[in-house]
């Protein structure tokens, strides 16, 4: 057999062995994507999808820093597909990672050749924990599963370029790069790596380089001005607009190395190992301490001999520095920062998720050659060649280990459970009932960040609303109101905090003022007093607590009545107003409306319980 014909057997087996490694990444990872449900982000992405049209304002609104028209149009149409579509989301997640899996080892193939080499950076990126929790995540996974995707693909087609100075392979690198800035604004590196790598190891003709950069540089320029027009008139869900500030260099120092220390280099190597949960649905890396002060010794040592050994590795350490620096670290730094800290976002290895491919290019440029490279090593190699397999072998483990216990929890089966529960219990109510509108919890989606989008009417809203009657606050004469307990099941609302006992029969109240003197003093507050009463005819009451006054209507026969107020005080004083006719009350409780524990539960027992 020629050696040709050799070369061509040898690059069969490397193109199977990877395509095979690929397929059982994906299998591997669908067990925990198909265990996911939607959370947080992803109820207000697909319910401001239903409440919008598709419009360039809805598409380019930026949240937070995240300008993503393409994960928008997704949620747009996600919500009219069902809205909170499981098999869908699953099903993109994973197409996504297949694209990305093939992406990068079509690119390790075009840049090293048909090295068995290439394995090892390829086995990296399937394995890394780098990118677990971002795959639990379906908003996260609209962002960097495009990049991861868009990156390697772009850079293919500008090494093609670079090779044979066909323009149509500048066109390709142009759509990729924009396929991933229509996701993710850290596509916007994907020309600054061009640029680098081509610098450095592709090394081609000034006159060929500077007709590829000219496309991608008013790609990047027109993308630079509708990012920046969209961040700083975007009215943000707290009706406030975004001004980007860096904030001091403590705290960009500290969040510098907490996640490259905590996350980044124990990532790399097969951490974090352990988690810090975060509700049952996610949770963030928290390795040992000895172990990152270990890992980060091993990664030291991995850069000093591939520098020692390898020509321009240091370059390739380098490309990742600045990656990690200008992608992951300044945009948290201009977004939330201020907000959690640098001792919590600095765990987050979701910052961390597209640069896993970043990573992997970097390993390759660091220690196989190129693709008919001349001279590629400093020095002869020795007899130690393989001593990186031990390492291997290691991080493959770790990382085993790590993607394990990310998945031993319930991932998304409690928000799951609780949606569905939720449903069931409004399908099984008559039309037209009265449900207090209130706050789904906080591992479903979290009032905090999420305001108005986190009302069970809203959440639950999607694709389509529900027959009853939603009250944001109990008020007036209102029959028999519903509440969602902790579990998503509806039950009758009660009110806790304070109980003035029935006077007798009931308590006439008329023009002049009657006072009920509660049995403890209340704190300056919002309350919902609910008062029964046995009426002649229909009445306005006026309710007084402190200086806080409201007016609600009271019913006529034997019934009770809601009023929201503002006060403080020990005296809850009722009179009628104008021409009412008088009223003569009952039992007065006066706190915060909450589910009866002691009512039906509507379904008797939760999904899945």
């Amino acid at each position: 057999m020629t050696v040709q014909g050799r070369r061509l057997r040898g690059g069969d087996a490397v193109l199977a062995t990877g395509l095979v490694m690929v397929a059982v990444q994906l299998v591997w990872k669908f067990e925990l994507v198909r265990r996911t449900y939607f959370r947080q982000d992803d109820f207000h992405y697909i319910i401001r999808g239903q409440e919008s049209g598709f419009t360039w304002d809805y598409l380019m609104w930026v949240d937070v820093g995240h300008l993503l028209p393409g994960g928008f149009g997704i949620s747009w149409a996600m919500a009219r597909l069902g809205g909170y579509n499981e098999l869908l989301a699953h099903s993109m997640t994973i197409a996504l990672q297949a694209g990305a899996s093939l992406a990068l080892l079509r690119l390790l193939w075009l840049l090293f050749g048909a090295r068995p080499a290439i394995l090892v950076p390829l086995g990296f990126y399937l394995l890394t924990p780098m990118t677990i929790p971002s795959l639990s995540w379906w908003a996260a996974v609209l962002e960097t599963l495009p990049l991861q995707l868009a990156l390697p693909m772009a850079l293919s087609s500008h090494l093609l370029y670079v090779r044979n100075g066909r323009i149509r392979h500048v066109v390709a690198a142009c759509a990729w790069t924009l396929f991933g800035l229509v996701f993710f604004v850290k596509a916007a590196f994907i020309p600054v790596l061009m640029l680098v790598i081509t610098a450095g190891w592709l090394a081609p003709g000034w006159k060929r380089l500077w007709r590829a950069w000219m496309p991608y540089a008013g790609l990047l320029a027109a993308y630079s001005w509708a990012f920046f027009t969209g961040l700083f008139s975007s009215v943000q869900i707290n009706n406030e607009t975004q001004t980007p500030d860096l904030p001091d260099a403590g705290v960009a120092g500290e969040f510098f190395w907490m996640l490259g220390s905590r996350g980044l280099i124990p990532s790399a190597l097969g951490g974090p190992w352990q988690w810090r949960p975060i509700g049952d649905d996610y949770a963030m890396a928290a390795p040992p301490e000895p172990l990152v002060w270990a890992g980060l010794a091993v990664a030291a040592a991995v850069v000093a001999v591939s520098v020692r050994w390898r020509r321009r590795a240091w370059l390739a350490w380098l490309v990742l520095l600045g990656y990690f620096l200008l992608a992951d670290v300044v945009p948290v730094l201009l977004g939330r920062i201020e907000l959690l800290g640098p001792g919590i976002l600095g765990f987050e290895l979701r910052y961390l998720a597209a640069t896993a491919t970043v990573v992997a290019i970097v390993l390759g440029l660091a220690f196989i050659p190129l693709d008919g490279e001349e001279r590629p090593w400093l020095r002869p190699r020795t007899r130690l060649r393989w001593a990186w397999a031990p390492l291997a072998a290691a991080v493959t483990a770790g990382s085993i280990w790590s993607v394990a216990a990310y998945a031993d929890r319930p991932l998304g089966g409690t928000v799951r459970d609780y949606v569905q529960t939720a449903r069931l219990a409004l399908s099984r109510v008559p039309e037209g009932t009265t449900v207090l509108d209130t706050h789904v919890p906080p591992g479903v989606a979290a009032a905090a960040f999420f305001h108005d989008y986190a009302l069970h009417s809203r959440l639950l809203g999607v694709p389509d609303p529900w027959p009853v009657t939603w009250m944001r606050e109990l008020s007036g004469p209102v029959q028999q109101p519903l509440t969602f307990d902790e579990r998503g099941r509806l039950r009758p609302v009660a009110i806790q905090g304070l109980r003035v006992p029935q006077r007798g029969p009931c308590v006439p109240v008329g023009p002049d003022e009657v006072r009920f003197r509660l049995p403890g003093r209340l704190p300056g507050g919002a309350y919902t007093a609910q008062i029964t009463y046995l009426n002649s005819a229909e009445t306005t009451l006026s309710v007084r607590l402190g200086l806080g006054v409201t007016q609600v209507r009271a019913g006529k026969d034997l019934g009770r009545t809601f009023a929201r107020i503002p006060g403080e005080g020990a005296e809850l004083a009722l009179r009628t107003t104008g021409d009412g006719a008088p009223a003569c009350v009952g039992e007065i409780r006066i706190g915060h409306p909450v589910p009866d524990k002691n009512g039906t539960a509507i379904p008797p027992i939760p999904l899945n319980s």
